[in-house]
């Protein structure tokens, strides 16, 4: 059985009058659920005189050791609504982050030992690489001038207020605890850097994404040369040890590492790149990206090509080079297949299909400084998945290249089902530029692309990476795509959750209303709504329960999982629950199973079951249950966390 999170509530409330206990268990969970969130903090607490490299490495290890050696009883900031913010275990690991980042930040002193957070972390370590975020632009590196000349409470406050979104009462209480001495102070100093609040969410702060450079290289080979020179000593004594013979080595019968691979050699010719005919695709039993016809303007310029195929087999140190989880990012074994070679506003970009990869290369139109190189697993596509493909974004809009088979491409707001769709037009299977999803900040439109085809109608949503995810609706095993009127007032305010499922190499999304629930205080009914994503890999699956009270915009999570068979075609049961507020005052928890539950039972800070897949009962504020529930086949289920 699984501890349920009993979250959202639709309204803040004081703290309690005696600390949490937070154990150890719970801590973790927080710290696994929130990691990237925390490393950030980490990350932008820290001094920049450590550099970006030991910044990354340090805000891991501060955040790994974030965890209490037992139970504990801490003071911590009161919930303001749901999510996080109400997790005790949440808000003691933000605490010791802040602390241990901010010690980091302390000078050495003479007759004191120093503090663990003060030396370099001993692990995580990367041996011969150079890791740190990606760049940004000119208003990052701006904030990231500020943030560098300012103190580390300074720091921690701004922070806490742009990036965790809490008031000023409540950074009092986290600086104090942490240790800050001046805490008026160091809101004073946060404060001219308050317009640039939102540029905390960026890529440029983010240590879980990171770029790989090599160390000082000439230092390395000479410390190595020694070493490589013994090596060979005992490469030499061991094959005199092994003659005569056939040789007893793992490699056996291989030609030696230098030699020349014909099918690699073929690999990096311009001349051999497989170029499929414009009308294959209508007399192909196949409809995936094998049938993708070369398109654009550069199909011909040989020079761009074989610059894009060699830095496929080995990208320079210049080029920044991206995968989606669980797709290999080696050279190709023959050679791949041309979808793409054209300008796309101010860049060249090809893009190549070697059986299980798109792969697009992009550089500046006026050279090669600056080349980025991507890769997205498509093995396996069919027609809905293989319907279009990411060119280019820029200042927020996003060019997509079609499938030879799409007859109309259209932009549509998720989020406003009745606004209609505006069309984009079509060159050559370009669309025109439209606006990507909201990447941070407030969520006030998601759009998506929609795509025609003899076929039908469907919906794609950029996710961050080449293959746009497909938006389906329905019980699982029996999905549909997401085009007609009610299933756009179906997706319409779970829209904005998608967020949370960018980079993780997502094929679909679907969207499952599995239950609906008179609320206590009959102001109608709720709806029960599972998102299940699903991943080109196939494995990383996100499950998100959400709860939708009547005349509210957005859906809430309630609970969350990852890699679990609920909600999917495999095991179509789910089962969730909520704390919840009434218009009158009171709380309740309320949970919903999915057809086919007989029973449901709440054990723990709050008790109670029910007959059916349905369960309402009173509870204080603050308390946790654990679910489970009964299938009508007599199996049990426990509640998704």
């Amino acid at each position: 059985m699984q501890s349920q999170d009993v979250a959202p509530r639709p309204a803040p409330a004081s703290g309690s009058a005696a600390d949490p206990v937070v154990d150890v268990e719970q801590a973790e969970a927080a710290l696994v659920e929130h990691y990237p969130r925390l490393v950030r903090i980490a990350y932008l607490v820290l001094p920049p005189g450590l550099g970006r490299g030991r910044r990354v490495l340090t805000a891991h290890a501060l955040t790994q050791r974030a965890l209490p050696r037992g139970r504990t009883a801490t003071p911590v900031i009161p919930a303001q609504s749901a999510g996080r913010e109400g997790d005790p275990g949440y808000a003691f690991v933000r605490l010791q982050v802040v602390r241990t980042a901010l010690e980091a930040g302390l000078p050495l002193r003479r007759r004191a030992w120093p503090k663990r957070s003060q030396l370099p972390p001993l692990l995580p370590q990367v041996w011969g690489l150079r890791l740190f975020p990606r760049s940004g632009g000119a208003d990052e590196l701006a904030l990231d001038q500020r943030l560098s000349a300012m103190s580390g409470p300074a720091r921690a406050a701004c922070v806490l207020r742009g990036l965790e979104k809490l008031p000023d009462g409540d950074v009092r209480e986290l600086l104090a605890a942490a240790g800050v001495a001046d805490v008026d102070a160091a809101l004073d100093e946060a404060a001219p850097a308050e317009d640039a609040y939102a540029l905390l969410d960026s890529p440029e702060f983010d240590p879980c994404s990171l770029q790989a450079r090599p160390t000082d290289l000439m230092r390395r080979r000479q410390h190595m040369k020694a070493a490589l020179a013994a090596a060979a000593a005992v490469a030499v004594c061991g094959a005199l040890l092994g003659m005569p013979g056939d040789g007893w080595g793992p490699d056996g019968a291989a030609a030696p590492p230098y030699a020349q691979n014909p099918a690699a050699q073929a690999a990096l010719n311009p001349a051999l790149l497989l170029k499929v005919p414009p009308a294959a695709w209508e007399s192909s039993a196949r409809t995936d990206f094998s049938v993708w016809p070369a398109r654009g303007d550069l199909t011909g310029d040989s020079a761009l090509l074989r610059r894009a195929l060699a830095v496929w087999a080995r990208p320079g140190e210049s080029v920044r080079v991206s995968a989606t989880p669980g797709t290999p990012s080696g050279g190709p074994s023959g050679p791949p297949q041309l979808l793409y070679a054209g300008t796309v506003d101010n860049a060249r970009v090809v893009l190549l299909y070697d059986g299980l990869r798109i792969v697009r290369y992009a550089e500046p139109r006026d050279g090669t400084k600056g080349a980025a190189l991507d890769f997205a697993r498509v093995d396996g596509a069919d027609r809905a998945g293989a319907g279009a493909v990411v060119l280019g974004r820029a200042d927020g809009n996003i060019r997509y290249l079609t499938a030879p088979w799409v007859t109309k491409a259209a932009e549509r707001d998720l989020l406003k089902p009745g606004s209609g769709a505006m069309d984009l037009t079509l060159t050559g299977g370009t669309t025109a530029p439209m606006a990507g999803p909201a990447q941070s900040g407030a969520c006030t439109s998601w759009n998506v692309l929609q795509l025609t085809d003899a076929s039908g109608t469907r919906l794609l949503t950029d996710l961050g990476e080449l293959v746009p995810a497909r938006l389906t609706t329905g019980r699982p095993g029996s999905v549909k795509d997401a085009s007609g009127a009610a299933a756009l007032h179906a997706w319409a305010p779970y829209a904005c959750s998608l967020g949370a499922m960018r980079s993780t190499g997502v094929r679909s999304v679907n969207a499952w209303a599995y239950a609906s629930q008179p609320l206590p205080d009959a102001s109608g009914a709720a709806d029960w709504v599972c998102t299940r994503a699903e991943t080109w890999q196939g494995g990383g699956e996100r499950v998100l329960a959400q709860f939708h009270t009547p005349g509210s915009t957005y859906g809430a999570v309630a609970a969350k999982a990852e890699n679990v068979p609920a909600c999917g075609a495999k095991d179509p049961q789910v089962l969730a629950g909520v704390l919840w507020k009434s218009g009158t005052g009171s709380w309740y928890l309320l949970a919903a199973g999915s057809r086919g539950t007989s029973s449901i039972s709440a054990t723990g800070g709050v008790t109670g079951s029910a007959r059916g897949n349905l369960l309402a009962v009173k509870a204080e504020q603050g308390g946790q249950a654990e679910l489970k529930g009964t299938l009508e086949d007599g199996r049990a289920v426990s509640g998704l966390r």
